[in-house]
């Protein structure tokens, strides 16, 4: 059974499981390693910034290679500078971890392998972002075949270039390519991926340092927030690199948009934007789950995401005027036995980078290798959650995953739950339907202050604290209190006041190999030395 499997096994589903990881050649030449790990710049980036004490960040995969990284770094740098390396992470590997690097009091990080690319909130931050083998010529023909082929060069005025981090050294080539294949009358908008972060408190922008800015730079637009230029029905989106969470993430935030991408592991490019439509369908499902849900549970999933704080507060001010009950978690990287601790929480609400924000009870295994989908309750979005929260259920297919834009926007869509009270109070014990089970239901309200009942009873689910006066109090709106009335295990009685306590003996003492009272005296010793002559 699937959900015996869940919470326990022999262990050697551990031993014999096959994981997949981003492989680096076994073997570099020297030549070959300076150029993937971007010795030289880091190097210089670290000097210029004059950094004392640099955590270098690696994922899973590279940490065979943490030793000869940190070796040909430290040849490059003064002395008086120091490099540690983080061996794990307490995150997603794509998220800066600026908490482990303040465990060694770092003043900079240089973060490898495959990055979100979320704004820090902490430590600069120098990107080495990998390369990947493409073919700049192949990729563009690939690209303008298949537009040619659906009939999108005439419709389309405007091609918007995205792409893996991997394939960021060779953006240019490709922008190139296109240009010489594509009409002079359509435009093509890109935005160079930054190789060196600062913190948003520093002021400083972001930069962009690739030995090919120099060409074609001052043609480059940004596309995050979708220029009223590029708009819908006049532009398309390339994105270079395989099937991942990064292609997901665009489906889902450029829904109205035609995606077009190309593999250049298959050599071979496709049609995208015709599942998007099946995945907000997948994600409105789990949307209806969370307003069915009473008691949420907000999951930390990062700490150096900027204005992760200020999204939580946000998130715990609209749970709590929808007179549901919240519980703010942080437990690492979520997996399902890490979950199912909180059997009282009917919903998780996920504070993460775009990059691990989405996170399917019904996944699918090649998007989501390290996570298994065995999630007992659903787990939203912040942007979703909002949705599940509104009075009324419409969904215009709008997603939004960027931390800033949820709380830059203004919150009209939110005006009619945030003003129910001024409207007038509804009837509390007015059934809602739901969706999922196609039944009425009677929902909680939490954070509801009712009058004292006429007859004395009280509720049995309360729960009583007891201080160090002996003062008793009651939690009337504790929903763990609730969930722990109805179990039939309750955890060991406490019996307080019902059972004499006992006399204090007293224990062993000294290590495990001999404690005081083994008996152990010399005299045994000796007899036993004799006795094995």
């Amino acid at each position: 059974m699937a959900e015996v499997t869940t919470f326990s096994s022999s262990g050697a589903e551990a031993i014999t499981r096959t994981i997949d990881v981003q492989e680096v050649p076994p073997s570099l030449s020297p030549e070959e390693f300076e150029d993937m790990f971007d010795i030289q710049r880091t190097a210089e980036e670290i000097e210029k910034g004059d950094y004392k004490r640099i955590a270098l960040q690696l994922p899973d995969e590279l940490l065979p290679h943490s030793v000869p990284i940190f070796r040909a770094l430290k040849s490059r740098i003064a002395v008086t500078r120091e490099l540690y390396v983080l061996a794990d992470t307490s995150y997603g590997s794509c998220c800066v971890d600026e908490v482990a690097a303040q465990h060694v009091d770092a003043d900079a990080l240089v973060h490898y392998g495959h990055a979100c690319m979320s704004q820090t909130s902490r430590l600069p931050v120098i990107y080495v972002l990998g390369k990947r083998p493409i073919d700049p010529a192949h990729c563009a023909e690939s690209l303008v075949a298949i537009l040619t082929s659906t009939s999108a060069i005439p419709r389309k005025t405007t091609v918007v270039l995205r792409y893996d981090v991997v394939y960021a050294f060779s953006a240019e080539n490709v922008v190139a390519e296109l240009r010489k294949k594509l009409p002079n009358s359509t435009r093509i908008l890109h935005t160079p991926v930054p190789l060196i972060a600062y913190p948003s408190s520093s002021g400083q922008q972001r930069t962009a340092r690739h030995p090919q800015d120099a060409a074609g730079a001052q043609d480059t637009r940004s596309v995050v927030e979708e220029p009223p230029d590029a708009a819908p029905e006049n532009s398309v989106i390339l994105y270079i690199g395989r099937e991942s969470l990064t292609l997901t993430n665009l489906l889902l935030t450029h829904a109205s948009y035609e995606v077009f991408s190309y593999d250049p592991e298959k050599r071979a490019a496709r049609l995208e934007s015709e599942r998007t439509n099946k995945l907000l369908m997948r994600r409105y499902a789990v949307v209806q789950r969370a307003r069915d849900a009473d008691v949420i549970g907000i999951l930390v999933g990062t700490l150096g995401v900027v204005n992760y704080l200020p999204l939580i507060a946000h998130l715990r001010d609209i749970i709590k005027k929808a007179h549901k009950k919240s519980y703010t978690i942080s437990v690492g990287k979520p997996n399902p036995a890490k979950l199912a601790n909180f059997l009282e929480i009917e919903c998780f609400v996920l504070v993460a980078c775009p990059e691990n924000s989405l996170l399917d009870a019904k996944a699918r295994p090649e998007l989501l290798p390290s996570i298994k989908p065995e999630f007992l309750r659903p787990i939203v979005t912040p942007y979703e959650l909002e949705v599940a929260l509104r009075p009324t259920q419409s969904w215009t297919g709008r997603y939004v995953l960027d931390f800033d834009q949820l709380l830059r926007d203004p919150k009209e869509e939110l005006q009619d739950v945030h003003d129910t009270d001024d409207a007038g109070e509804e009837d509390p014990d007015r059934p809602v339907f739901s969706l999922i089970t196609g039944k009425y239901r009677h929902a909680k309200r939490y954070g509801v202050t009712e009058e004292p009942s006429v007859d004395g009873d009280e509720d049995s689910s309360a729960m009583i604290l007891r201080n160090k006066e002996n003062a008793l109090s009651r939690m009337d709106d504790s929903a763990a209190a609730q969930y722990l009335q109805s179990r039939t295990f309750r955890g060991l009685e406490a019996r307080i006041g019902q059972d004499a306590p006992s006399l204090l003996e007293q224990g062993r003492s000294g290590i495990a190999r001999g404690y005081s009272d083994d008996h152990r005296d010399g005299s045994r010793e000796q007899n036993h030395h004799e006795t094995t002559k």
